[in-house]
């Protein structure tokens, strides 16, 4: 009989690749549907259309990944099989993460209205070369991570090794310090600096209703639901960041927890549909003309 993990790792793969083909198939459709329409995309929507395609790859292979581990546990043995497929998944996860900051940035610098030098120069670039600084922050990604090819051979080496320390002059010293190079800036750097798009983003937000609220000018107050909408969205796809590095923490500590964060890992590309869905108004409103279309076609027939 499967092991409870094992079944609960094996439903969770099929789950999240269910839920994450139609759910980023239709994000992709809508936004060609507006590139069709209007001949461009605006940032958020460019974000938006990369975030679906890489974490629709990224879910394909966590799942598969997934479905490998729970059916055979002597894929475990398969060095091989992971010195190929790691390198990839910490690419789509590095580049997600990093669309999450410019997504925060673009969220930040549009709604503070920040008169620093550094924060003009943010909205700057993200509203002209928005589609060649994602092209750059990708080919950084991919020069990050491309050396986990070598540094998953060689602490497979250095394990398979009888002194366990040195082999062809490699060390586990330099295995170490390649990985916390890697995370610092492929999870780190980031998550600290979303993090402060969402602190400067909620503070600009708080001192905004307070004003307005004390303003006794009788003016109408402005309508910030699509200010609140940003800041919900960079806090929702944070909080998912947080549950999907949670596991790599998690995964020393045997425990209940372990499976539980294990399984939001999965899960977390297709979560992500989610919040891209309630933040794009268009994507959503051209999705559901499509359904209601084809539904009402449907019921003439």
């Amino acid at each position: 009989m499967m092991h409870p993990f094992l079944l609960s790792i094996l439903v969770s793969s099929v789950l999240g690749l269910g839920l994450a083909i139609p759910s980023y198939t239709c994000i992709v459709m809508g936004n060609l549907d507006i590139i069709r329409k209007k001949g461009k995309l605006s940032p958020t929507d460019v974000i938006f259309l990369a975030k679906g395609i890489v974490n629709l790859l990224l879910q394909c292979v966590l799942s598969i990944r997934g479905m490998l581990l729970a059916l055979s546990l002597e894929i475990f043995n398969i060095k091989q099989l992971f010195v190929f497929m790691n390198p990839p998944i910490f690419f789509l996860i590095y580049y997600n993460y990093w669309l999450t900051f410019w997504l925060s940035a673009h969220y930040c610098t549009t709604i503070t209205n920040l008169s620093y030098g550094f924060f003009i120069w943010i909205k700057r670039i993200v509203s002209n070369f928005l589609s060649q600084l994602l092209f750059l922050t990708a080919l950084g990604v991919f020069i990050v991570s491309v050396p986990g090819f070598w540094a998953f051979r060689a602490k497979s080496l250095i394990q398979s090794s009888v002194n366990n320390t040195n082999i062809s002059g490699i060390s586990l010293d330099k295995v170490f310090s390649y990985h916390v190079s890697e995370n610092t800036l492929g999870v780190i750097l980031p998550f600290c600096l979303s993090f402060l798009c969402l602190v400067l983003t909620s503070s600009f937000l708080l001192r905004h209703v307070w004003r307005v609220k004390n303003n006794d000018s009788g003016s109408t107050r402005p309508n910030l639901q699509g200010h609140v909408t940003a800041l919900r969205t960079i806090f929702f796809l944070l909080l998912i960041f947080t549950f999907f590095c949670g596991y790599q923490v998690m995964i020393f500590v045997p425990s209940s927890l372990s499976i539980v964060f294990g399984n939001l890992q999965l899960l977390s590309p297709s979560v992500e549909a989610a919040v891209i869905f309630q933040a794009s108004n268009k994507v959503r409103r051209i999705i559901l003309r499509r359904f209601w279309t084809r539904s009402w076609r449907n019921t003439e027939t």
